[in-house]
C-alpha cells in the first residue's frame, strides 16, 4: 500500500484570513494527502514543531500579512537546526514577485499567489515527494 502524502498547512503570524489555507487543505486531502491544518496564529517554532510531531513530508504556510521575508527565513533556519532536511517548504499568499525570488533562492521550494490552481499544487507536491521519498 503506498504512503499517504503528509502536509502540514498553517497560518503564520498575526494574519487572522484563513480561507486559502482552507481551501489548500480541502484540494490537498481531497487528492488523497494526509492534512494536518494548524490553524491561526502559528509561531515558526510551533510550525517546525508540529511537523516533527507528525513526521510530515511537506510544511505548507500561509501568509497575507506581509511578514513572509520574516516568517520564511525563520521556518527555514528553524527546519535546518532540527535536521528537517527532507521536509519540503512551500507557501503562498500576496507575496511580490522580487520577494518570491528571494525566498526561492533560501530554499523555499515554491510559493503560490491567490489564484494558483491547486491541481498544480497538488502535482507539485506529489512529485516532490516522488523525488525525495524517505522510503
Amino acid at each position: 500500500m503506498e504512503k499517504k502524502i503528509r502536509v502540514i498547512v498553517a497560518k503564520a503570524g498575526l494574519d487572522g484570513h484563513d480561507r486559502g489555507a482552507k481551501v489548500i487543505a480541502a484540494a490537498l486531502r481531497d487528492a488523497g494527502m494526509e492534512v494536518i491544518y494548524t490553524g491561526l496564529r502559528q509561531t515558526p517554532e510551533m510550525i517546525v514543531e508540529a511537523a516533527i510531531q507528525e513526521d510530515v513530508d511537506a510544511i505548507g504556510i500561509s501568509l497575507l500579512s506581509g511578514a513572509h521575508m520574516t516568517i520564511f527565513p525563520r521556518v527555514l533556519d528553524l527546519m535546518k537546526e532540527k535536521g528537517l532536511d527532507d521536509v519540503l517548504l512551500f507557501g503562498g499568499g500576496i507575496i511580490p514577485e522580487d520577494d518570491i525570488k528571494k525566498l526561492k533562492e533560501m530554499g523555499v521550494s515554491e510559493l503560490y499567489t491567490p489564484g494558483a490552481n491547486t491541481q498544480e499544487i497538488v502535482k507539485f507536491l506529489k512529485k516532490w515527494v516522488a523525488e525525495h521519498s524517505r522510503n
